[in-house]
């Protein structure tokens, strides 16, 4: 993704709107990036990561690695690294996953990687997750 300084809304009111998101942004990600999904939870980065999977070509199952830490969804255009932070609790935790290892491998999606800022690559992009008060969604993502 380029590095520029402006920002673009998306207020999806749907999961299947918040996949859409992902699978249209697929494209434009490439080998060694790295995203930081940041939002509460229940507001959508998994659902975001599951289009980010379509939208790479993978058509398998895409769930939350909450309890497995980490998923490797292969077979698309780019080997999608998926992790979760949330139930993690030092940054050594992190690097215990492999978390080095991966990088440079594909794409790395990184659900409550904000708790960890050290451990995340200077060129690494934040989409930030919200929950309106109205119950709707806004995702907020760096221009691409």
């Amino acid at each position: 993704m380029a590095n520029r300084s402006q920002n673009l809304q998306f207020l999806p009111t749907t999961e299947a709107e918040t996949q859409s998101l992902g699978r249209d942004l697929a494209s434009h990600f490439s080998i060694g990036d790295v995203i930081c999904l940041d939002g509460p939870l229940g507001a959508g980065k998994t659902n975001f990561v599951k289009g980010l999977a379509q939208g790479l070509g993978f058509s398998g199952e895409v769930t939350s690695p909450s309890f497995p830490l980490v998923h490797e969804y292969k077979g698309g255009r780019l080997l999608l690294i998926h992790f979760d932070f949330f139930r993690l609790e030092k940054e050594e935790e992190v690097y215990a996953l492999g978390f080095s290892d991966y990088l440079g491998e594909g794409l790395m999606a990184i659900e409550w990687g904000g708790k960890f800022p050290g451990v995340l690559p200077r060129h690494t992009k934040t989409i930030t997750f919200e929950i309106l008060p109205s119950g709707g969604r806004r995702i907020v993502v760096p221009t691409v």
